[in-house]
């Protein structure tokens, strides 16, 4: 099993020499500028680690990965302008519309999207694009409450915004290494915790959401709940889980 610093090196040159469409023309220059500016690549690094967990080949999932972290970036893109988060910074660097203007910024994120759906594609089982695009129209509805303040129901928003594109890179994972369905119970079950957790830690460093609902310490012990179950799901996996389990590890204590 490859580490998760292997796996992001991976991820890393897999990007670097993605070929986008050169019908794009100078747009190409502000999909890798977005690409260039997101931080961690959590969600290909566990789409990756899964497979190779699940018996798979790094090499077959990794236009699923490439495509996960596409449809990140391009919500990102969109989070960013002015109509929604207004946010002029992206991990220290001015964010897309900023650096080349809210139309151009539009337009790349949907260019984003467009070459994330066109990777799924190239897959002969339709079943990898089907789940990509479920994830995404998902983290679309989750992004609509929170902008329009329909958070009732926190859980539901976050299982939607954040928690959908997780569970997804589990599920691509399994997809990209021919895991049956009837045998993906216990590794779903894994994403999903995995989402909750990602998105309470989120909440605690950013002081909202179910930080602001909870508290603070309600809050702790509701990451730290689902952590454990994460872990008692791999647990259940008749497979080395080391790196996923790190991972779970790393998300419960991170700081940034």
């Amino acid at each position: 099993m490859r580490a998760a610093d292997e796996l992001r090196k991976t991820v890393e040159a897999y990007l670097g020499e993605l070929e986008l469409s050169p019908e794009l023309g100078r747009l190409e220059d502000v999909l890798r500028y977005s690409l260039e500016t997101v931080g961690k690549r959590i969600r290909p690094i566990l789409c990756l680690a899964v497979t190779e967990a699940a018996g798979g080949d790094v090499v077959d999932a990794l236009p699923a990965a490439a495509a996960l972290e596409l449809v990140h970036t391009f919500s990102l893109v969109h989070d960013d302008l002015p109509a929604l988060d207004d946010d002029p910074e992206r991990r220290g660097r001015p964010s897309a519309h900023v650096a080349f203007g809210e139309g151009v910024a539009l337009l790349a994120g949907d260019a984003l999207l467009a070459e994330a759906i066109r990777l799924a594609l190239s897959y002969e089982d339709p079943a990898l694009a089907r789940e990509l695009v479920d994830a995404t129209i998902g983290m679309i509805g989750g992004q609509h409450r929170d902008i329009t303040r329909d958070d009732a129901d926190l859980a539901e928003l976050h299982r939607l915004k954040t928690g959908r594109l997780l569970a997804a890179s589990v599920g691509l994972g399994l997809r990209a290494a021919r895991v049956p369905d009837g045998e993906q119970a216990s590794w779903r079950a894994f994403g999903e915790e995995l989402g909750l957790l990602f998105q309470v830690v989120d909440d605690i460093l950013d002081e909202n959401g179910f930080a602001t609902r909870l508290g603070v310490e309600g809050a702790r012990r509701l990451a730290g709940d689902a952590a454990e179950r994460a872990r008692t799901c791999l647990a259940s996996v008749p497979a080395d889980t080391t790196v996923l389990r790190d991972l779970v590890d790393e998300l419960a204590v991170r700081t940034g």
